[in-house]
């Protein structure tokens, strides 16, 4: 720590020494030639370019210096030499520390090992950093760092760099995907007097001037199906959702959806749409269906296949395989005691009798799954927005995506009876009962067209498609406890 204060205070002195010389630490605009991958691509020997970027090494020559300047698309050299620039300038270069962000005018030519180099005529002093760059930064044993201090993260580490840039196409191509299929892209409300289209504890706040207590959105469904109701057949959202719950490799408490409906589809319409995207998205992006996740060492701990077609079956099915053939003919008493003993699942004391079988299928399917599953036919209680099924009305036709070890998309064929939705609701908000959204049960009695939906998790397709172990690593400002 000392070291670096007394770098810190030898910067705040080179920084006093420019303005006493009329010079301004933190100038003004400068137009570059592009992106430093674009004046690469524009290198011609002996063609004049301007780039922009920040000192990331220095190579003292005597009379002569090189520079690497970088920015997030790449690096070029930079060839100073007082016979180029002159005395004033020269002086100006003594001031001059990593870290520092420059604009550069030079002309083309290659050094003797054939680097394309920029000879400096002039430069300029575009922001003084004040702080050095970390010289080490994949040392770091503060994991947590590289999440408070995102800028430096992407400034030094590489691999982080392109897991974000992966994941601005992921957006970008899921828009473009969508669009292309006709769905129109809408906006929903995030401020809502009632949390719903999920069962989740939400962020709460007021507003003052309507007196209002409101809550940040859980999900968008229950406004993207009153556009349906509208005419709009077919909608999607990219959004941002907020949970006032754990914090998790899995969860964070603000994270972004897709949701999308299709009017007059079903819940396997929207399971083909969804594997069609995640394999287009795999090609875009990683430009392979088969997604190899590395360590830290670059060694690959496990590949997951996207080959289609992706395994479809039913809820129950998957329970008997790994519970027993005859776990739905067990008392609750019965599956309670397998499930705690047998199959060394942890079940508190106070879950229902369905939920103790969805722990079951968590902890010995959901978890264990790597290659893509479509997992059909769940029980009605443990989604409460959905059709049930025509043939046995216990169940309801659903979906829901396993990669990976993780839920990454939920799929519905919609529940559009206001008489039926209106008792499921009822059922999941016991007695609480003003948590119904009567006008989103207003907006059904309208009639709304049988549909399908779902909703996809941007953070965990990305570390899907990334390799990326924690969400963290995905999300470009995680929330964090404040540093004491």
């Amino acid at each position: 720590m000392d070291e670096e204060n007394e770098l810190i205070a030898l910067r705040r002195k080179k920084l006093d020494a420019l303005r006493a010389q009329d010079i301004d630490p933190f100038g003004a605009g400068f137009e570059p030639s592009g992106s430093i991958a674009e004046v690469r691509e524009k290198f011609v020997d002996g063609e004049n370019l301007r780039a922009a970027g920040r000192i990331t090494a220095h190579r003292d020559m005597g009379k002569s210096h090189f520079l690497d300047l970088r920015d997030a698309t790449g690096r070029v050299q930079i060839y100073i030499h007082a016979k180029e620039v002159g005395a004033e300038l020269i002086d100006l270069f003594r001031l001059l520390d990593i870290g520092d962000l420059i604009g550069v005018e030079g002309t083309c030519f290659l050094t003797k090992s054939g680097e394309p180099t920029l000879k400096a005529r002039t430069f300029r002093l575009l922001a003084k950093a004040l702080r050095p760059l970390p010289e080490k930064w994949h040392g770091l044993q503060d994991i947590e760092a590289r999440y408070r201090q995102r800028y430096l993260d992407l400034l030094t580490n590489e691999r982080s760099r392109i897991v974000f840039e992966k994941r601005i196409a992921i957006v970008r191509e899921a828009r473009r995907f969508f669009e292309e299929r006709g769905f129109l892209e809408v906006e929903t409300p995030i401020l809502q007097t009632i949390a719903g289209g999920a069962a989740a504890e939400p962020f709460s706040t007021h507003h003052k001037t309507l007196g209002l207590d409101l809550y940040l959105r859980i999900a968008p469904e229950l406004y993207l199906k009153r556009l349906l109701v509208g005419g709009f057949n077919k909608v999607f959202e990219i959004n941002r959702n907020f949970r006032n719950e754990g914090i998790s490799r899995k969860h964070n408490p603000e994270f972004t959806m897709l949701e999308a409906y299709w009017a007059y589809a079903d819940f396997e319409k929207m399971a083909n749409l969804v594997e069609d995207l995640i394999c287009h998205l795999a090609q875009i992006v990683c430009a392979s269906l088969q997604i190899e996740h590395r360590d830290i060492d670059g060694k690959t701990i496990r590949t997951i296949n996207l080959k289609k077609p992706w395994r479809r079956a039913r809820y129950h099915d998957l329970v008997r395989e790994v519970a027993g053939k005859d776990w739905f003919e067990l008392t609750s008493a019965q599956r309670r005691e397998r499930a705690t003993g047998k199959l060394g699942v942890e079940i508190s004391p106070q879950l229902a009798d369905f939920e103790v079988t969805q722990h079951v299928f968590e902890k010995l399917i959901e978890e264990e799954t790597i290659d893509p599953l479509f997992v059909t036919h769940c029980p009605k209680e443990l989604v409460p927005l959905a059709k049930q099924n025509s043939e046995d009305d216990s169940l309801v036709d659903v979906f829901e995506l396993i990669i990976n070890g993780a839920e990454i998309a939920p799929g519905y064929s919609e529940l559009n009876d206001p008489l039926l939705q209106r008792q499921r609701l009822l059922e999941q908000a016991g007695e609480e009962t003003q948590k119904i959204d009567e006008e989103f049960l207003l907006a059904l009695e309208h009639g709304m067209p049988p549909a399908g939906g779902i909703g996809i998790g941007i953070d965990r397709l990305t570390m899907l498609l990334t390799g990326a172990e924690s969400i963290r690593d995905v999300i470009l400002f995680p929330l964090l406890r404040p540093k004491k």
